[in-house]
């Protein structure tokens, strides 16, 4: 029954996207958009692209590992991937008693999760894409400068337990993607590449600044603490890190 209905709505448009017949990924329209931290140029460009509709699951990653047995956290060098690595886990190839195959993986570090988008014949979305697909809610591509929009993200952020969720238990956004917000963090492909407190990148100490009110003197929208806590997060962690609340998902560029 799912294999029908999947086929069936890719003669359809659903919200006004265009659904991947190969694979659970959606099309995103690209656009302009102005990032919460200024740029050279404020406006942002994004291309089209496909992003996956939902987070990669525990059974998705299981199927990984077994195929590429060096992600095994028995396995895994410490260079890619730190002690909470796979941590939930009771073996190599078995979930905690807790864990559900269908929740997203967590415990990921950016090298494993970059692996396997690459594996999959994808990628690691930006930060902008990322950002720019996850500023919707169900009926708006930019929602940002709604109450409502932000309230409930907070209200999540106020309660990360989310992560033994099955995917799919959050809203679908206006692009048809589920979850960006209210189960798992995610990692991005250029996670620590945006804290600019100075007039470059080649500044040495931007992340010490993140938590100084001079920070965010290039925000573009100071009210939206939402998207501050999000950048602090990409700050503060680095590629090996794994945390309990972190997944991650893979996008493709348009061809």
């Amino acid at each position: 029954m799912e294999t029908i209905i999947r086929l069936a709505i890719c003669f359809v448009f659903l919200w006004g996207v265009n659904v991947n017949c190969q694979s659970d990924m959606v099309k995103i329209k690209g656009g302009t958009y102005v990032p919460l931290y200024g740029r050279d140029s404020m406006q942002v460009t994004i291309n089209d692209f496909f992003m996956d509709v939902y987070p990669v699951t525990n059974e998705e990653f299981l199927a990984f590992i077994n195929k590429n047995p060096k992600w095994k956290k028995s396995q895994v060098k410490k260079l890619f991937a730190d002690e909470n690595y796979l941590h939930q886990w009771e073996t190599d190839t078995t979930l905690g008693d807790t864990q559900s195959l269908k929740a997203p993986i967590t415990n990921i570090s950016w090298f494993a999760a970059n692996d396997y988008c690459d594996c999959q014949g994808k990628r690691l979305p930006t930060i902008d894409e990322w950002e720019y697909v996850a500023m919707s809610n169900e009926k708006l591509p930019d929602a940002r400068y709604l109450k409502t929009y932000n309230e409930y993200i907070l209200s999540w952020y106020e309660k990360p337990k989310t992560f033994n969720n099955e995917i799919g238990s959050t809203f679908r956004n206006y692009w048809g993607v589920y979850d960006l917000h209210g189960l798992v963090w995610e990692w991005t492909y250029d996670f620590n590449s945006v804290l600019i407190s100075g007039e470059s990148r080649k500044d040495v100490d931007n992340d010490s600044n993140l938590f100084c009110g001079t920070a965010s003197i290039g925000a573009t929208d100071l009210m939206n603490y939402a998207a501050f806590m999000r950048y602090a997060i990409r700050g503060s962690i680095k590629a090996n890190y794994a945390m309990k609340n972190l997944g991650f998902r893979c996008v493709k560029d348009k061809e």
